[in-house]
């Protein structure tokens, strides 16, 4: 089964809401949907996972692909601080110092693919 996608516009329309402040779960669930999904189409491989739990998770950057068990190199962080990284209104480095990302992992710093790129 092929693997559901949000439209760019369905994307952009739910960004713009969160950072207008909405607080709606279908609003947050689709912004960090499709800016994950962005990262993935714009940095693809297998080797970090990036998970915004309970909205999704994804696995992008090249390198080592594992295939079972927890990833090697994972990124965790909620919902506000993952649309921050993704728009650049927060630094990667800022995130970690302040806890509110964790990161393990040697390839598990997303500073060069942060902000995420948005355009279509």
């Amino acid at each position: 089964m092929p693997r559901r996608t949000i439209d760019d516009g369905d994307g952009r329309s739910a960004l713009a809401a969160v950072q207008g402040g909405s607080t709606a779960r279908a609003d947050v669930a689709t912004a960090v949907r499709w800016t994950l999904q962005r990262l993935a189409e714009d940095v693809p491989g297998n080797s970090v996972e990036v998970r915004v739990p309970p909205y999704a998770a994804v696995q992008a950057i090249p390198g080592p692909r594992h295939t079972r068990g927890t990833p090697p190199n994972v990124v965790e962080t909620d919902a506000a601080a993952w649309i921050a990284l993704a728009t650049g209104t927060l630094r990667w480095d800022e995130a970690v110092e302040a806890a509110r990302v964790s990161a393990s992992g040697s390839r598990a710093d997303l500073t060069e693919f942060l902000p995420v790129r948005l355009a279509g």
